[in-house]
């Protein structure tokens, strides 16, 4: 049995995570599985993690598009972020694989598309209000509520765009979870509480 957690930004993916490993007594694949891409791709952690949530500009795309259009002026398509991306996510579905096992919890990185409807599997949304969200990204980040909420939108939307894009998945959709969890309402320990009741009530 797996568990795959997926996670609006600032929900609080990675303490559920720890604490529904932990009280199973299961291993927790989170920031592990960003170091191996890293080290994979060549590139930082931080640098992983910012195309993550940030995801091409609007440049960068314009750039890539015209260097396909007219190759004869611009030459080779230039390695931008998007170009990237398609690697990352090669790479990261490779690391998954080799991570999906018994008695794991995986985290983020579109693990529920990669894992796909296994049936050891427990797919995870936890969600939460903008506002909600925005503080805890406040409050961790040390940015104001205002910066908060536009990140938490920005990213959000980069992490719908790429289930979209590479998986052809509508990432809202509660359809694609076992469960979907409001931490903003539960909290973030009774969040992973429910989890871990879940999977005793079934397995």
């Amino acid at each position: 049995m797996m568990i795959t957690i997926s996670r609006e930004y600032g929900a609080g993916g990675s303490f559920v995570a720890a604490r529904v490993a932990e009280q199973l007594g299961w291993r927790v694949v989170d920031s592990q599985l960003l170091e191996e891409v890293a080290k994979r791709a060549g590139l930082t952690t931080d640098e992983v993690r910012e195309r993550e949530e940030r995801g091409p500009t609007f440049v960068e795309r314009l750039a890539l598009a015209l260097a396909a259009e007219t190759p004869r002026v611009l030459g080779k398509a230039p390695d931008v972020p998007e170009k990237e991306e398609a690697r990352l996510v090669k790479i990261t579905e490779q690391v998954l694989a080799e991570a999906a096992a018994d008695h794991v919890v995986l985290v983020g990185r579109a693990a529920v598309a990669v894992i796909g409807d296994k049936e050891n599997a427990l797919h995870v949304k936890l969600v939460g209000s903008v506002e909600y969200r925005a503080q805890v990204i406040a409050d961790r980040e040390k940015l104001t509520f205002e910066e908060a909420q536009r990140r938490v939108r920005d990213v959000d939307a980069h992490r719908a765009s790429y289930h979209r894009q590479y998986y052809s998945r509508d990432w809202t959709d509660p359809r694609n979870y076992h469960l979907v969890l409001n931490t903003g309402w539960l909290g973030p320990a009774r969040a992973a509480d429910v989890i871990v009741a879940c999977i005793r009530l079934r397995y």
